[in-house]
């Protein structure tokens, strides 16, 4: 168990989405235009997908969405209430209902915006052997405003975080936001930390992105987002501890302290960049048949990175607790979890 920390230490703020999770077939990516390990938004055609789901693959319903999952996790790990707060906009549903109680049992402080008309997100869970392709409707969550955390309550619980952690899922719903707390962290020297989220959000949101990116100083990706910035940015290299060590010396505002990269490549390797250095980690080895699906996985190595991070504890510490973390949800149907973490580094 964690030492006594003080409560919302950690902020994150992200998109709420209730996980609409089913194995399928090839064939249903294909109708869809769907790739294996890939995450994009819904448009049009999309929409039919979620009730196919329900209705004929037998679906069963997880609370979700990126930042909410780290949080959970990270909870999990710390097995003290109320230490990491979670901002994002929901329904006025069940939906929201549901995503609140899974949240709350998990020890989650969640402070969500209620829309009025909109309904809470969604997110299309396809799982095909080993591997999910996710297609979200972020609905409510796309309507997040930057009003909610300027709300006097609400921006105590932004003075009280220590640590500020955002997907890059959230580009794509408020910039302003985003804004906002990065400058936040910057002017009273706390710690804001983004991870890249899905290699789309490097392509078509590249200017939120990068107007958020100088005030990062612990960005996380994959492999597959790590290789996409590099093109994007025009690297020349795909050798991916370059590629580190070029987004750790990318334009930073606060030059007190250097900024951090860690790319996770599943199976492989973690890659941590860090002072002008490379470090690399080995992920412990999972037999085939004990793994249920990679959803959450990603989510989940932030988490228990985040769990021990917030506690001080060095960064080889944290990235083991990372490791320790997406190997034990990569055994489980989605970001889910029970018991306590029989961990020992």
């Amino acid at each position: 168990m964690a030492e006594t920390l003080d409560k919302g230490l950690l902020l994150g703020l992200g998109n709420p989405l209730l996980d609409i999770s089913a194995t399928v077939d090839e064939d249903f990516l294909k109708k869809y235009d769907l790739k294996a390990n890939d995450a994009i938004l819904a448009d049009e055609k999309h929409k039919p997908l979620y009730d196919e789901l329900i209705e004929q693959y037998k679906a069963e319903f997880i609370a979700g969405g990126s930042v909410q999952n780290t949080l959970r996790v990270a909870q999990w790990f710390l097995e003290q209430p109320h230490v990491a707060t979670f901002m994002g906009c929901v329904g006025k549903d069940k939906y929201s209902k549901i995503l609140e109680d899974k949240a709350r049992e998990n020890g989650l402080n969640v402070c969500y915006q209620f829309h009025e008309t909109e309904p809470t997100g969604t997110c299309g869970v396809m799982i095909t052997d080993k591997h999910r392709s996710l297609c979200a409707n972020l609905a409510a969550a796309n309507c997040f405003s930057p009003l909610h955390i300027k709300d006097s309550d609400n921006y105590k619980l932004l003075e009280a975080a220590k640590y500020i952690y955002i997907s890059g899922f959230f580009l794509t719903v408020s910039p302003e936001t985003i804004q906002e707390v990065a400058k936040h962290a910057h002017n009273n020297d706390k710690v804001f930390m983004m991870n890249l989220s899905a290699p789309f959000l490097c392509e078509l949101f590249k200017k939120p992105m990068m107007d958020a990116y100088p005030y990062v100083d612990i960005l996380f990706c994959n492999e597959t987002e790590a290789d996409t910035f590099s093109k994007v940015h025009e690297f020349n290299t795909t050798d991916r501890k370059e590629i580190a060590l070029k987004m750790m010396n990318m334009e930073k505002i606060n030059n007190k302290k250097k900024r951090i990269v860690i790319i996770t490549q599943g199976a492989d390797k973690v890659i941590l960049a860090k002072d002008d250095s490379i470090s690399e980690y080995e992920v412990s080895k999972i037999p085939e048949e004990r793994i249920i699906d990679t959803n959450g996985a990603g989510d989940a190595f932030v988490g228990g990175f985040l769990s021990q991070y917030i506690q001080g504890k060095d960064i080889e510490i944290c990235i083991k607790y990372g490791i320790w973390a997406g190997t034990a949800i990569v055994q489980r149907s989605g970001c889910t979890f029970e018991g306590k973490p029989d961990i020992s580094i």
